[in-house]
């Protein structure tokens, strides 16, 4: 007798639900108030200064602080430095909050900051863009430090979100002095073990498993009447879609900080799970390498077609954006012409339009560019579901016009190192911005070189006229002129199109309906504040 049809896809769920069972076993049983937070992707490394990635931030920056934090509306506001103030053009002094601990309980110091300064603005630490300007840390007294500058920056304190203070003893015993090479995989001890200052102290991090979290009940912020009510936090890596919704819909999971854009609806209806949701910060883009003279993986020979703008134009074109978001992304973000966010300081409304969906015109511009008959060239993109969905999606528009798309899907190890070494002919990547425009223009559009300038330019794009703008805009002082430098150099990039704006997501959170947390738009969470009842 021919066995029934739906066995298979039943086999096929047991295996997956003993494989959750199997990963969750490794962080131990549940216990009050231990919050579950499932992803499907890992930290990679618990340097603070190693990365500067989405789920990189997520979990170090629950362990390290840095001297200034935000609010639960997105403000700054003090955290390791009580206050802070231009004591002369090139010079910002940091008073530090009295009594701060380590993990290990050790205090923390003005040497432990001038420590961790120096360490961020190393050769290795991908933070070190974030610091362009600054030459040295200065201590002045036992609680006190100088940022000196090479030249004035009336915004300095807008940066240093994200750039953690380390001990300088427990990196010395521990042989990380330097942040870690995660571009050269370098294997060092602070990749798996971490002492911050945090809320969180790091219990146990097995990569592409699970990363546990326990109350620091010596954090310095303790008696913070926001705070929640949260003592363990063990985030899970479970790479399935499928397989988180069910972790979270069965309790096994609390908190699915990535659910799949087709199951919102659906889950916004489940009576027993929530789902929060904020405007992003941040978006999506593709973009080319505009500094080989012959593009790599093409059967073009001899020329590099994306330095020409008629075929970057054409690439805007080929795409129907729109359409993807609304059958991929099932109407879960937004298409956008912009480049930075309308909540980045000095954006411009004006320079949001996007381009036509035009495959006519697409196919017309190759010709001009001298590709009548188009060319060949692999995209790179990461394997995140949605993303892939999107590249997959964008690679057939693509091709239809001429450009004839090769995918390429890597994990997060193998591509975030072709996106910050330029590794790779056209590529998808995101860009979670800061309030200040500087950080995301330094970043993205500056020329590369090493001091941290051009830092995450994957395509090595150079405009001299653009660097100047940008490079002005880090030492004005006046809030109107740099707003309007903003707009200048946002209106440059339009000119040039280094990069294609995609869209940008709404940031879903799907939690159980016990669960309270604070979801900023740069899609990261603050485990301090989060609630369960």
């Amino acid at each position: 007798m021919t066995p029934a049809l739906p066995a298979r896809p039943v086999a096929r769920g047991l295996r997956l639900l003993a494989a959750l069972a199997a990963t969750l076993a490794l962080a131990l049983p549940a216990v009050a108030q231990t919050l579950r937070i499932a992803s499907a992707f890992d930290p990679q490394t618990q340097d603070p200064h190693a990365l500067a990635l989405l789920y990189h931030t997520r979990v170090a920056y629950q362990v390290h602080e840095s001297l200034v934090g935000r609010d639960a509306q997105f403000r700054l506001e003090p955290a390791l430095a009580t206050s802070w103030r231009q004591v002369d053009p090139r010079r910002w002094r940091f008073e530090l909050r009295p009594d701060v601990r380590f993990h290990d309980g050790s205090t923390m110091t003005a040497d432990d900051v001038v420590f961790s300064i120096t360490r961020a603005l190393g050769r290795s630490s991908q933070r070190a863009f974030q610091l362009k300007g600054v030459t040295q840390a200065v201590k002045v007294g036992p609680l006190t430090v100088d940022l000196v500058l090479e030249t004035p920056d009336a915004v300095l304190p807008e940066k240093l979100q994200y750039i953690s203070i380390m001990s300088r003893a427990w990196s010395e015993r521990h042989g990380v002095t330097a942040a870690q090479d995660f571009n050269a995989k370098q294997e060092t001890h602070a990749v798996r073990h971490a002492n911050g200052t945090g809320p969180y102290r790091l219990v146990r991090y097995e990569p592409d498993v699970v990363t546990v979290l326990q109350r620091h009940d010596g954090w310095w912020g303790r008696g913070d009447a926001r705070n929640g009510n949260v003592a363990e936090v063990r985030f899970v890596v479970i790479k399935s879609d499928a397989t988180r919704l069910a972790a979270l819909a069965s309790g096994e999971v609390d908190l699915v900080l990535d659910p799949p854009f087709q199951d919102i609806e659906r889950l916004k209806r489940q009576p027993r799970i929530k789902v929060t949701g904020v405007a992003e910060l941040g978006q999506q883009y593709f973009t080319f390498d505009q500094a080989r003279d012959e593009l790599e993986f093409s059967d073009v020979k001899g020329r590099n077609p994306f330095k020409d703008r008629r075929v970057r134009q054409a690439v805007w074109h080929a795409l129907n954006v729109e359409l993807i978001v609304d059958k991929v992304l099932r109407g879960q973000a937004e298409a956008v012409g912009s480049f930075l966010s309308p909540l980045v300081d000095g954006a411009d409304p004006a320079l949001a339009r996007r381009l036509a969906h035009d495959p006519a015109r697409a196919k017309a511009l190759l010709a001009e560019a001298g590709y009548p008959n188009g060319f060949a060239v692999t995209l790179d993109c990461v394997n995140v579901a949605w993303r892939q969905a999107v590249c997959q999606a964008a690679a057939g528009m693509l091709t239809q016009v001429g450009i004839r798309t090769t995918l390429r899907v890597s994990a997060p190890n193998v591509f975030f190192p072709k996106l910050t070494q330029a590794g790779a002919s056209f590529l998808e990547f995101g860009w979670t911005a800061s309030p200040d425009a500087w950080n995301s223009l330094n970043g993205l559009f500056r020329t590369f070189d090493r001091s941290g300038l051009g830092t995450f330019n994957a395509g090595r794009y150079s405009n001299p006229a653009l660097d100047a703008v940008i490079d002005g805009l880090r030492v004005e002082p006046d809030l109107d002129r740099r707003r309007a430098m903003v707009g200048q150099a946002l209106a440059m990039v339009a000119e040039d199109l280094p990069y294609v704006p995609l869209y940008r997501r709404k940031l879903n959170w799907a939690m159980g309906a016990g669960v309270d947390v604070v979801q900023w738009p740069n899609d990261t969470l603050e485990l301090r504040w989060a609630r369960m009842r």
